[in-house]
């Protein structure tokens, strides 16, 4: 089993707890870092777009990944969620059996 980081832009700060929330009680991640303040610039149906948005880091496993995407798109309110990943090659052994031990049944 491999450690994870799933990167989760949402709306909102209420949205980006109400999403962490949810994906922790569901055990699908171990923790839900919630970053405000950002800047989004993007293109959406060809017009370049500019809104404030915020970030969520999700701690996980790559067994959990799929679930995990499916869950954030379903609470999500964006038609297209930013919900990517990428698996953590190093670090505190430690924090990554708590990470495993957090999202196993």
């Amino acid at each position: 089993m491999t450690a994870c980081i799933v990167y989760v832009t949402a709306s909102n700060d209420e949205e980006a707890k109400m999403i962490g929330q949810a994906l922790v009680a569901e055990r699908l991640v171990a923790c839900a870092n919630i970053l405000p303040g950002m800047t989004a610039i993007y293109r959406w149906e060809g017009t370049v777009q500019q809104d404030s948005e915020v970030s969520l880091l999700l701690k996980t496993t790559d067994a959990h990944l799929e679930a995990v995407t499916a869950r954030v798109t379903s609470l999500h309110s964006y038609d297209c969620p930013c919900v990517v990943s990428w698996p953590i090659a190093g670090g505190s052994v430690d924090f990554i059996r708590w990470i495993e031990s957090e999202t196993s049944s």
